[in-house]
């Protein structure tokens, strides 16, 4: 028996033993406990995840001392856990999911060695011939990045030369997705300044335009629609102002100002933030790395306008009724719904919700996620989803209970917004949104209160027609993609063709 699983056991028995004084772990921690004591990963070969345990820290906005000393560790041993040439014992895991409230399971799954060999093949098909080593670190320290990779290798055709930003933006929001969108340096710093704001007794807006004159020499100026017709800010650098159109709403204007003082302000921490992320955006070209610090300096400019502890305070004391919150912090229901996806502090997390914004065509513009639900990385087309119906009933909040293909239920809440005002005859953009969360966390929700939510009939959806092997689906627009189809003469079921739903080799 190695020492690991040793450790286990002697776990385990704890557990078994002194019940009542391991309580204050999760409700299924000694379950895992468990299935790690019969575990082959665990019998057979040392785990090493030393990725994952980077990637916990970075998202903490932790150093290696301050990560050290909470796990009782020296810094020495801690860097060389990261690394990968220390194995992560049990008495680690534990600890790791006693102090900063993980799933001790996100550390011991099995399909690295998996994604280890699609990685390879994937960049062995562009040419590329990395060492072994090499991919498994990538993989182990950047596993949505690397799934993206191989999503991309296998789904590719020929296309332009130039054509690298849908490449680019991929990579980004599967950046975003391994943090699960939280940053918590960029977090905290835009706390302070916003308590040091408050304390002026002025209003957002106003302390912030003092601020940019004050600390920076900048007028704040509202122009005219036919002034600047085809930008909403622009930083006029020779006159030292920031101009901003008039069809901007006042969250809006709030927002782009935060923005704006993002780059002036926030520049250290963004950029720390941009080094620490993975070297795979370099290799796509400038654009990855801009907008990634463009996704940054809004995360940022959000924080300002939300401040993390109290907003936190007031979804939970509000139920997270999405207008209030509006509301109270002068916001719009879109960035209202980009902030509770980032709730994720030790200690004072949120609802880990995903977030998708989606046009009437279902073209999925946003997508951002604090937990690996359905559709948190992929997905999000299926028609019955309440995310399309909501163009039905413009500006009205309606809700949802969906039932996956694997069985797992959530909770929806969309509705339509709009960007921004337009002139008579312009186009007027409109796009919906949909903030879903395991079906667990809707009794927390103002919009599910009452409801029996979990003898509710609910809707079946699915990925997109292409992904989804739904038998009897009366919306379906196309059969799944690597299925074998077959036509029976004699009769017509829902749809014109029928699949028994085994993909072909």
């Amino acid at each position: 028996m190695t020492a690991s699983r040793h450790s286990v056991k002697k776990l385990t028995q704890t557990c078994a033993i002194n019940r009542v004084a391991l309580s204050h772990f999760d409700e299924n921690f000694c379950k895992t406990v468990n299935i790690l004591t019969n575990s082959a990963e665990l019998s057979d070969r040392k785990p090493f995840a030393g990725g994952r345990v980077k990637r916990l820290r970075q998202s903490l906005g932790l150093t290696q001392s301050r990560m050290a000393a909470d796990l009782g560790l020296s810094v020495s041993y801690l860097n060389l856990l990261e690394r990968n040439q220390r194995p992560l014992t049990a008495a680690v895991l534990l600890k790791l999911a006693d102090g900063y409230d993980i799933d001790i399971r996100a550390f011991t799954n099995s399909d690295t060695d998996r994604q280890l060999e699609e990685t390879l093949e994937a960049l062995q098909a562009s040419g590329e011939t990395p060492g072994r080593s090499e991919v498994r670190d990538f993989v182990e320290q950047h596993p949505s990045i690397a799934a993206v990779l191989v999503r991309l290798a296998k789904g590719s055709q020929a296309r332009p030369a130039d054509d690298a930003a849908p490449t680019a933006m991929a990579l980004v929001r599967a950046h975003l997705l391994e943090r699960g969108n939280h940053f918590a340096a960029l977090d905290g710093h835009a706390e302070a300044l916003a308590d040091t704001l408050r304390l002026t007794g002025a209003s957002l807006p106003a302390a912030l335009a003092d601020r940019l004159r004050a600390r920076h020499g900048l007028n704040v100026r509202v122009v005219p629609h036919d002034v600047m017709p085809d930008r909403l800010r622009r930083f006029d650098f020779h006159n030292r102002q920031v101009l901003l159109s008039e069809v901007l709403d006042g969250a809006s204007r709030t927002f782009q100002l935060c923005v704006q003082l993002a780059a002036l302000e926030a520049k250290v921490e963004i950029d720390a933030e941009i080094a620490a992320a993975t070297p795979a955006l370099a290799a796509v070209g400038p654009f990855a790395t801009q907008l990634l610090a463009a996704n940054l300096a809004s995360y940022w400019a959000a924080a300002v306008m939300m401040p993390y502890a109290r907003f936190h305070a007031a979804a939970e004391q509000l139920a997270y009724d999405m207008e209030l919150l509006q509301a109270r912090f002068s916001a719009g229901f879109e960035q209202v719904a980009h902030r509770l996806t980032s709730l994720q502090r030790p200690g004072a997390r949120g609802i880990p919700f995903v977030m998708l914004r989606t046009d009437r065509a279902g073209q999925i513009s946003k997508r951002l996620a604090a937990a690996r639900l359905p559709f948190s990385s992929e997905g999000g087309n299926c028609p019955i989803w309440v995310l399309h119906g909501a163009f039905e009933q413009p500006g009205r909040i309606i809700t949802q209970v969906a039932e996956v293909e694997g069985g797992e239920k959530l909770f929806t809440i969309a509705r339509t917004v709009r960007p921004q005002m337009t002139p008579w005859g312009a186009e007027r953009p409109r796009f919906a949104i949909a903030l879903a969360c395991s079906l667990d966390h809707a009794r927390s929700l103002v919009y599910a209160g009452g409801a029996d939510l979990f003898t509710a009939p609910a809707a079946p959806i699915g990925p997109g027609c292409t992904r989804c092997l739904r038998q009897d689906c009366r919306q379906r627009s196309a059969p799944p993609s690597g299925v074998a189809l077959s036509l029976d003469p004699g009769s017509r079921g829902l749809t014109p063709y029928q699949f028994n739903g085994d993909p072909r080799p």
